[in-house]
């Protein structure tokens, strides 16, 4: 199955793209997604959980199934005060 995959902030500065389309299992979880960027990404490996994501514009937990067409975006952090 294929998800576009996009990126804000500094996710966006590590990868180098605002968006990619990737290739993932037939049963993949928002979870596998992660774990994957995490192998491709130092920046990704930092973090000691995975952040919030959103499935199709709605936030979705880590063992929310993804299906062929969805839109992911994992929210990097913010900094602020």
């Amino acid at each position: 199955m294929t998800v576009k995959l996009l990126y804000f902030a500094s996710f966006r500065e590590k990868t180098g793209r605002d968006e990619e389309r990737r290739e993932l299992p037939e049963g993949s979880r928002v979870r596998d997604a992660w774990a994957a960027l995490v192998k491709e990404v130092p920046h990704f490996a930092a973090f000691s959980a995975m952040p919030p994501a959103a499935v199709n514009l709605e936030y979705a937990g880590p063992e929310r199934p993804l299906r062929d067409g969805d839109e992911l975006a994992f929210l990097p952090p913010v900094a602020g005060g």
